[in-house]
């Protein structure tokens, strides 16, 4: 393993190459990252970074962002295979469809989505800045989310917005059980329950904390509670003990009632896949540049908002 750590580290230098990572990352990926976030996080540092190449270790469409952002790097990802299930489940046809027979709408879309459905939005948000762009749309004007139904639900009650929702959803964050949950407050009385926003209302309504990847990696930092059921993807819990160690985190179930709930596309990426990209500079991610333009303009309006 510290092998394989030396060799990254020797290609990433020698492309003059950044290597940044989603917190759902296998905890190895994590640690030889140079910058880690989620996708607000990353879109931000990827904007800003000097270095001639981007290994982007997360999934296909955060690859595109940073390759939106950054027309002039080599941008490349571990397997292109990383997909996600939220993007898949906004097809850009049957999405320009129906967004069509709602003119009057803006639409705003949630980063997890292809480029192609980001340059067909008029906002992109995250689920850090989600509510605050929502806010920022004056109240007279009619409002699309999309993709996830679930996210778009939750912002709803947040801002008392009318919100019209896609519905799309995520694989990791739509099956969490409700019944094993309450098995584990029965079991857990000292335990907080903190989880993201894509879960169902069913199981948001349980939860002490509710917040991006980001805003759940903190609160188990700066909270007094010893003991949390975490309700996202586990990979964060690796920062959760990087942060503290002494602290309890209890991945949450799914309705198989297994704790099997890691992303099956975030965990494609693999250190030696990185080995290879950085040697063959391949997958690299190419994008017309008529679309990177057009899903430039709303991934703008959301940094400036942020």
């Amino acid at each position: 393993m510290q092998d394989l750590f030396k060799e990254i580290n020797e290609l990433k230098a020698k492309r003059n190459a950044v290597i940044l990572s989603h917190y759902y990352q296998d905890p190895d990926i994590q640690d030889i990252s140079d910058f880690m976030g989620d996708s607000l996080a990353l879109a931000q540092y990827a904007q800003q970074t000097n270095a001639d190449v981007i290994l982007f270790c997360g999934v296909h469409f955060m690859a595109e962002t940073a390759k939106i952002l950054n027309p002039k790097k080599t941008v490349i990802i571990p397997d292109l295979d990383a997909g996600c299930s939220l993007a898949d489940s906004a097809p850009t046809k049957e999405f320009k469809e129906w967004i069509d027979s709602y003119p009057e709408h803006i639409v705003i879309s949630y980063i997890n989505c292809t480029a192609e459905v980001k340059a067909l939005s008029d906002y992109i948000c995250t689920s850090s800045n989600a509510e605050q762009i929502i806010n920022h749309i004056p109240k007279d004007k009619e409002i699309i989310f999309a993709p996830d139904k679930f996210l778009g639900n939750y912002l709803t009650k947040k801002t008392n917005r009318d919100l019209l929702l896609w519905n799309g959803s995520c694989q990791v964050h739509e099956i969490f059980s409700e019944k094993e949950l309450i098995k584990l407050t029965v079991r857990h009385t000292e335990a907080e329950i903190i989880a993201h926003p894509e879960c169902d209302e069913n199981i948001l309504r349980h939860a002490h904390y509710i917040g991006s990847t980001t805003a759940l990696i903190s609160y188990t930092k700066t909270s007094p509670t010893s003991t949390f059921i975490i309700i996202t993807e586990p990979g964060v819990i690796h920062q959760m003990k990087k942060n503290n160690p002494e602290k309890t985190y209890i991945p949450l179930p799914t309705n198989n009632g297994c704790a099997c709930n890691e992303c099956p596309h975030m965990r494609l990426n693999t250190l030696e896949k990185m080995k290879n990209a950085l040697i063959t500079m391949k997958p690299e991610i190419i994008m017309d540049e008529e679309l990177r333009q057009r899903a430039l303009t709303p991934l703008s309006k959301m940094l400036a908002l942020s």
